[in-house]
C-alpha cells in the first residue's frame, strides 16, 4: 500500500535520496530542477511523491505549471529539458499519471505534458481520449569506457583529426562552474540570437548552478587570444552525464571548437565514472544528429504524451508550428540588445 502527496523543500533529501538510486532517473528529476525553475521563471510547481506506510519514497513524479500571461495553463514533466516522467514500480508510475491528469483537471489546465525518455509500459494499455504521443525526436546516447584513453582509441581516424584541429590553432579548453558562467552566458545568447530563438535568462542558469552543486560543470573553450568561442553545460545523475546546452560562435566554426568541448565533456565524464553520455535531443536526419551520430552514439526515441483537456482544440503542444522558421528568421533580425532583454520574457513560456 502507498499514498500519493505533494512535497514541500522539507521532502528535498528523500526526493534526491530516491532519485540517485533510481537507474531511470534523468538528470532532470533532481530536486534542483524545481528549485531552478521556481527561482528563475516563478512557476508554480506539483512535485508528487508516493510513500509506503512508513513514510519512506516508492516514486515521484516531477511537474510544473506554465501559466500564459492569458490565463491559459499546462503542467509538465518536465519543462526546458528533453525528458523527466515519473519513477517507480510500474503500479506506483501508473498511479501518479493518474494523480497527474486529475491535478491538471482540477488546476483547469488545458493540457498536460509528460516526457518519457523511452516508451513507457502504460503505453500498452489503452491511451486516453483527446490524447497523443510525440516520437518525432530522439536522444543521442553513447556508453563510455573507463578511461578517457579507451575513449580515444575507439574514435575513427577522421574524429581524431577533427578534435585536434582546434588544438592545433591554440584553442584551449576549460571546465569549471559558476566562475565560467559570464563566457558561457556570452557564447550561448549570441547563438540564440543568430538561430533566431529567445534566450534564457542569465538567472535561469545561475540558479541551476546553485541548485545543482557539483552535479554541474560548465566547459568552455577559448582561442588563443582568449576569447570564449564555445561553451556549454553538463548534468550528472547516477552514472549518466548530459549536456542540454552547447553554443559556439559561428565565426569560428572552421576551426571546430565543439569538436573540442564534447571530447572534453566525453572525457572527463569517462574518467570520473560514468557509464553513459546523453547528447541531448535531435531530429533524425538534422545537423545536430549527424553531429552527435560521430561520436559513437546511438538514437533513443524520446516518448513525448499529450493530453488536452476542456474542449481544447488539438493544436499540438510539442509539435512544430508552421510559421516557426518565419518567426525565427524576424527574431535574428532583431538588434541583439533588444533580443537579449525581450528573449527571457518569452522564454519562460516556452517549454521546449
Amino acid at each position: 500500500m502507498f499514498s500519493l502527496r505533494l512535497t514541500t523543500d522539507y521532502d528535498r533529501e528523500k526526493w534526491d535520496s530516491f532519485v540517485a538510486t533510481d537507474p531511470e532517473a534523468g538528470p532532470y528529476h533532481w530536486y534542483a530542477w524545481k528549485r531552478a525553475v521556481e527561482k528563475a521563471y516563478h512557476h508554480k510547481d506539483f512535485y508528487l511523491m508516493a510513500e509506503n506506510e512508513n513514510g519512506d519514497c516508492l516514486g515521484v513524479l516531477p511537474l510544473i505549471g506554465i501559466k500564459m500571461p492569458w490565463g491559459r495553463k499546462i503542467l509538465v514533466s518536465l519543462p526546458y529539458c528533453d525528458y523527466a516522467g515519473p519513477l517507480g514500480a510500474y503500479e506506483v508510475k501508473k498511479a501518479l499519471i493518474d494523480k497527474a491528469l486529475y491535478l491538471a483537471s482540477k488546476e483547469k489546465a488545458y493540457g498536460i505534458e509528460i516526457r518519457f525518455p523511452s516508451k513507457p509500459d502504460f503505453l500498452n494499455e489503452n491511451i486516453p481520449e483527446n490524447s497523443q504521443i510525440n516520437i518525432h525526436k530522439v536522444r543521442m546516447l553513447r556508453e563510455l569506457p573507463l578511461t578517457s584513453s579507451e575513449l580515444w582509441s575507439e574514435f575513427k581516424p577522421k574524429l581524431r583529426a577533427q578534435i585536434r584541429r582546434p588544438q592545433k590553432e591554440g584553442l584551449k579548453e576549460e571546465l569549471g562552474g559558476k566562475e565560467l558562467l559570464n563566457d558561457f552566458y556570452r557564447v550561448f545568447n549570441l547563438n540564440m540570437h543568430r538561430l533566431g530563438s529567445p534566450v534564457h535568462d542569465r538567472k535561469w542558469f545561475e540558479n541551476l548552478l546553485e541548485e545543482y552543486g557539483d552535479k554541474a560543470k560548465v566547459g568552455i573553450v577559448r582561442h588563443k587570444n582568449g576569447v570564449p568561442v564555445a561553451g556549454g553545460i553538463l548534468l550528472t545523475v547516477g552514472q549518466k552525464a548530459c549536456v542540454p546546452w552547447a553554443s559556439s560562435l559561428r565565426e569560428y566554426n572552421p576551426i571546430a571548437p565543439n569538436m573540442l568541448l564534447y571530447y572534453r565533456f566525453l572525457a572527463w565524464s569517462s574518467e570520473n565514472g560514468y557509464k553513459q553520455f546523453d547528447f541531448g535531443r535531435s531530429t533524425p536526419g538534422e545537423g545536430t544528429y549527424k553531429f552527435k551520430e560521430q561520436w559513437g552514439s546511438f538514437p533513443q526515441p524520446l516518448h513525448w504524451f499529450k493530453q488536452e483537456f476542456n474542449g481544447a482544440p488539438n493544436t499540438g503542444i510539442t509539435s512544430k508550428s508552421s510559421g516557426r522558421d518565419k518567426v525565427a528568421s524576424i527574431w535574428s533580425k532583431l538588434p541583439f540588445q533588444i533580443a537579449s532583454f525581450l528573449g527571457p520574457k518569452l522564454r519562460k513560456y516556452i517549454s521546449l
